[in-house]
């Protein structure tokens, strides 16, 4: 099978985020940077199914020249191939811009121009949380899709999928034919870590660059829908209060009056 997996970068949320009181946007200076988790769990599926059934696996990723460091994560984790769209300072937090570009991309095929039996990727990313452009790639690709997937199970002959996916306090099956956009969620598997060699063999694996121009697409006709405005931080909690009491009834009484008439919860 020829399978492709969309990566985005994300900071690490180990991060200590901070906002630029100069742009009141989110400091990039000092962020790690990693794989989203949700398309973690998209790359090991994917690795599973090429185990599995043989074929390659390629990942993609839209950004600035240092999404190549989340492809080599992907090559050294077991990616037969990995494909950087360069942004050329094209904003890229937008989501339909984003899935416009990824959807060319992935029109083209992988490296030898085969078209794509399956397409994988998170069901959201834990920076922006929009959980939109594996949905918006289907679409641009005329694609069924299905998000929030739990359990992947691939017919014998390649044709179909059946799928699980959480909906409010119930699981939902899918039958869904190939190929098609299928968006992981946490509980799919549990991903890999890199291996040494793998790492080495990552590091002599080129990385090639698509650009704008590659893919038919004109920057100026890439108009984003959504505008980030500026970010804030949430307020800090306030200190928590420690109740004394003679006795644990008496504590008991004053956390209740407390809650009621102070915090006006109950």
């Amino acid at each position: 099978m020829n399978i492709a997996v969309c990566i985005k970068q994300v900071p690490s949320t180990e991060t200590r985020i901070t906002v630029s009181p100069q742009t009141n946007f989110v400091d990039l200076k000092d962020v790690e940077w990693v794989i989203s988790p949700y398309d973690e769990y998209a790359l090991e599926e994917a690795l599973r199914i090429r185990e599995k059934f043989t074929g390659t696996v390629t990942a993609f990723s839209f950004g600035p020249e240092r999404v190549k460091s989340a492809l080599k994560t992907a090559l050294a984790t077991g990616a037969d191939n990995a494909v950087w769209i360069s942004d050329q300072g094209l904003a890229a937090n937008d989501p339909f811009v984003t899935a416009r570009i990824l959807a060319a991309a992935l029109k083209q095929g992988g490296p030898s121009a085969t078209p794509f039996d399956l397409t994988l990727c998170g069901t959201k990313a834990i920076d922006d949380d929009m959980g939109y452009v594996g949905i918006a790639v289907a679409e641009f690709l005329d694609l069924p899709h299905v998000s929030s997937v739990t359990r992947f199970e691939l017919s014998e002959d390649r044709q179909r999928a059946k799928v699980h996916r959480e909906i409010e306090g119930a699981t939902e099956i899918i039958e869904t034919s190939l190929p098609a956009v299928i968006m992981a969620q946490k509980g799919l598997n549990e991903p890999r870590y890199s291996t040494l060699r793998g790492m080495m063999l990552a590091g002599r694996k080129p990385i090639p660059e698509l650009k704008l121009a590659d893919l038919g697409l004109n920057p100026e006709t890439l108009k984003p829908l959504t505008r980030v405005l500026r970010a804030t931080l949430p307020p800090e909690r306030k200190a928590g209060r420690i109740i004394e009491a003679p006795s644990p009834q008496e504590a008991v009484h004053e956390l209740v009056r407390a809650l009621r008439e102070e915090a006006k919860v109950i």
